[in-house]
């Protein structure tokens, strides 16, 4: 516990001297996060230098080994980093697929030269990736996929669709699954593959929203050739290795949607009620919608200490399970219910989409709780991950 303390000590001493001026404070006003890659924008250079000095300490994804650029902390060290940045409002350096999915299973599935390849790539924010699951035809059914590839020599030639790849006009690399083996069971004749998005025959056309957003993308294969190198587990075996990464993304939907993990989301609830009540100070007039907000946050807060858990016993070792898709069930349902009661109190304000008569906040109101309708249905539907709940979590019968 010593060694702790001095390690707490010591790390708020190198945050707040390495730490650049005009990021310190700015945790809860960055809600998009630096993904990185080689198209990335930076909103200043500071972030740039900040993401610089984060990866040269390996501190972008601290618990991951030091020969893979990590920090080699242990699960408690991490959490000390977490909470001093925490104090110091310090946003994370970098976010992405890559640290919270394809990380982590490269590190359990992945081969030495694989893991060598990619993961400091990852840590330095140099490649940022995208998730190839959902098809037009596969989707909550994924073992359905289409997408095949077809072995010649030392290449696997894919061809196919991939849809609702979430920012493939923005990255680097994605990790798919292919159908390798058409005769095998639906399961069984799957294969795990990396591709660079750069590689002759894939391209790339973004998904306009309801929301007027464009985060989503359909990616499209024309004979890409891909070395076999670049299969993670065996071929024909990517199943087992898609299904580890589907509990990554879980808990990684959970840690963004739920318990508050939106940073100020309660404040957001508060702010609303009190510009739309006209009640700049004090106790909401309104005692409905009081206990509405009230509500919210204790449930908000109580799934934040849940999820925290969840996460100490995974820097401990531990690998997502079923509880995965309760987190991902409740964590969707929670943020829709959230921007659903923002959209409530604000009124006819809360349903305006251009023009005269709007303020800007409202109208971003608006279309944030279009994008919430489909928290339900990215990642797993919520009637999959109820499914799931039944039988590998409560053990019901089919």
């Amino acid at each position: 516990m010593a060694d702790l303390e001095e390690f707490r000590v010591e790390t708020n001493a190198w945050l707040r001297a390495n730490g650049p001026a005009s990021i310190v404070g700015t945790m809860q006003t960055n809600e998009e996060g630096i993904w990185g890659g080689r198209k990335a924008v930076f909103p200043s250079p500071d972030a740039k230098r900040w993401l610089a000095i984060m990866a040269e300490r390996g501190w972008t994804a601290p618990t991951w080994p030091r020969e893979y650029g990590g920090g080699g902390l242990s699960p408690d060290e991490a959490r000390v980093l977490s909470q001093e940045m925490a104090k110091l409002r310090l946003p994370p350096p970098l976010v992405g697929f890559g640290l919270t999915m394809i990380g982590p299973t490269l590190l359990q599935f992945g081969n030495e030269d694989q893991r060598r390849e990619h993961l400091p790539k990852i840590c330095r924010g140099e490649i940022r990736w995208c998730q190839g699951y959902s098809e037009p035809d596969a989707g909550s059914d994924l073992a359905s996929l289409k997408t095949r590839a077809v072995r010649e020599g030392d290449d696997l030639v894919v061809t196919g669709q991939k849809v609702w790849t979430s920012y493939a006009d923005k990255s680097d690399w994605i990790f798919a699954l292919v159908r390798s083996d058409p005769h095998a069971k639906k399961q069984e004749g799957i294969t795990f593959l990396l591709i660079d998005m750069a590689t002759p025959g894939v391209s790339v056309r973004p998904i306009q929203l309801i929301s007027g957003a464009s985060p989503f993308c359909e990616t499209y294969f024309d004979e890409v050739r891909v070395p076999l190198r670049n299969v993670i587990g065996a071929l024909h075996g990517g199943w087992t290795v898609a299904k580890a990464l589907l509990g990554h993304e879980r808990s990684m939907i959970a840690d963004v949607f739920g318990g508050g993990a939106r940073k100020g989301a309660s404040s957001a609830l508060v702010e609303i009620a009190r510009r739309h009540l006209d009640a700049p100070e004090g106790p909401l007039p309104d005692p409905i919608q009081r206990d509405r907000i009230a509500q919210t946050e204790l449930d908000a807060r109580c799934f934040a200490l849940t999820v925290q858990r969840s996460r100490d016993g995974a820097k401990a070792g531990h690998r997502p399970g079923p509880e995965t898709s309760m987190f991902k069930y409740y964590a969707t349902e929670l943020n829709e219910r959230r921007h659903e009661l923002m959209v409530r109190i604000a009124g006819p304000q809360g349903l305006g989409w251009e023009g005269e008569g709007f303020v800007a906040e409202d109208l971003a109101l608006t279309r944030a709780w279009l994008r919430s309708r489909g928290n339900s249905i990215e990642g797993g539907t919520s009637e999959i991950q109820l499914n799931v709940i039944a039988k590998r979590v409560l053990g019901l019968p089919d």
